[in-house]
């Protein structure tokens, strides 16, 4: 008598499989009366929030139903475009970089260490994401797991770039760029360059004729040196979203995932240390404030800046 159950998955679940099992695409797992369809995906290695149709003996099946031993469950990825909550997204501490750049691009994307206590658990950014109505991203499979989670999305890509691309094709969100402060998701506001003219150099004041301020953080922007790399993230986004461009490429030749370096969020968050010396390259694991490896700190007086970003910012201390 069959005293198993085997679980296929299509190739972009592939990752989620241990290592040993992704090359066949499948798992077999003993076979238990009382295990729904939906332990047994999971037991595979695979969060439900990444699943869609479940097929057994080639009939659709809801998540709840029992497989008999010897059945073979056949799992296909979520259906993609998905919706996205009232409340937007929130991301987990190892995706900093990709919070900045969604919302870069006007995304209402909250970062955990800004969002939750630093020593706060998973049950905790759980509940934030519940609290707040988001779709919860990361890059944790456990976590995706937890029963209180209603929304959640495994990100796929080891870069910013790779895993922007698969939030973007995942959701494909309308863009509004250049509307949110990347540093602290806030919403900017056009102010009076008389207003912010003692925080910014003397060579921006020459130059720049427009700024905008953030109400929460108090940072200042303009349009500054990077604003053409920015640009083109923002055209690239904006052809992946208008197109609805199917996103796999070298992701799945490269193995589908690629842990994303942590994010260090004491570096120049609120209430964090000042930033390095100036002309100190940028560290490539910073928080949203300045993710960019290509950009340098500068400190002015009363004013803290960063010309990381698209438009450059300042900070009041």
């Amino acid at each position: 008598m069959e005293r198993s159950v085997t679980v296929a998955v299509d190739d972009d679940l592939r990752p989620l499989l241990p290592a040993r099992d992704r090359a066949a695409g499948r798992r077999v797992l003993a076979a238990d009366p009382d295990a729904t369809v939906g332990h047994l995906v999971q037991a595979a290695g695979v969060p439900l929030t990444e699943v869609g149709e479940l097929l057994v003996g080639g009939v659709p099946v809801s998540r709840e139903d029992r497989p008999p031993a010897g059945a073979r469950v056949v799992v296909r990825p979520v259906r993609r475009p998905q919706p996205v909550p009232a409340g937007g997204f929130l991301l987990d501490v190892g995706l900093g970089a990709l919070a900045r750049r969604m919302r870069l691009l006007g995304l209402d994307a909250a970062w955990s260490p800004e969002a939750r206590a630093p020593d706060a658990d998973d049950a905790e950014l759980v509940a934030a994401a519940v609290a707040g109505d988001r779709v919860l991203l990361t890059q944790d499979r456990g976590l995706l797991m937890r029963r209180a989670l209603p929304a959640g999305a495994w990100v796929r890509g080891a870069t910013p770039d790779d895993q922007l691309a698969d939030v973007l094709d995942r959701f494909r969100p309308p863009l509004a760029p250049r509307t949110r402060c990347p540093a602290c998701n806030g919403v900017p506001a056009p102010v009076p360059a008389a207003e912010v003219a003692a925080l910014v150099e003397p060579g921006t004041r020459r130059t720049a004729t427009e700024f905008t301020r953030c109400p929460d953080c108090r940072r200042v922007y303009w349009r500054g040196a990077h604003a053409r790399r920015i640009d083109e993230l923002v055209e690239r986004a904006r052809r992946l979203t208008d197109s609805h461009q199917r996103y796999k490429g070298e992701l799945l030749a490269r193995g589908g995932h690629g842990s994303a370096p942590v994010c260090q969020p004491g570096r120049a968050g609120r209430g964090g240390p000042p930033g390095p010396t100036e002309g100190t390259p940028c560290p490539s694991t910073c928080s949203p404030t300045c993710p960019t490896t290509t950009g340098h700190w500068s400190r002015t007086s009363p004013a803290r800046s960063c010309s990381c970003t698209t438009t450059s910012t300042t900070r009041p201390t």
